[in-house]
């Protein structure tokens, strides 16, 4: 299958599994999934998960934002990559490449603070 830029995703009959939950979804080890996978100012874009992972993504999103919320996992990100379902019984894969932006302070930016009154008398002085 391809995506609409031609990109293959990732057939589980091809690729292996990075990472193998049992029973409950744990967060750091996914999170060090995503870490690991991090370079050169790259990050994974996507978490591919199978029915298996994607089930106990929802109960663990749920005990955070309800069932309701959590109905399905279609545009859901998850620690910043976007969950995509894969109809396999078990699967975690982390795949695809976007830029890592760095934050900017808007602070950071702003001239250096200046006191009115001192800088006037330095002014008048030159």
């Amino acid at each position: 299958m391809n995506t609409p830029n031609n990109t293959p995703l990732p057939d589980s009959t091809t690729v292996a599994a990075e990472l193998e939950l049992n029973g409950i979804w744990d967060t750091a080890a996914v999170s060090e999934l995503i870490r690991s996978k991090c370079e050169n100012g790259e990050t994974p874009a996507f978490l591919f998960l199978g029915m298996k992972e994607a089930a106990l993504l929802r109960q663990h999103l749920a005990q955070a934002f309800g069932a309701e919320a959590v109905a399905t996992l279609r545009d859901t990100y998850y620690m910043g990559l976007e969950v995509v379902e894969i109809e396999v019984e078990s699967f975690v894969y982390t795949g695809g490449r976007k830029a890592i932006r760095t934050l900017q302070d808007p602070i950071s930016r702003r001239p250096a603070w200046r006191d009115r009154g001192t800088e006037t008398m330095w002014q008048f002085r030159i």
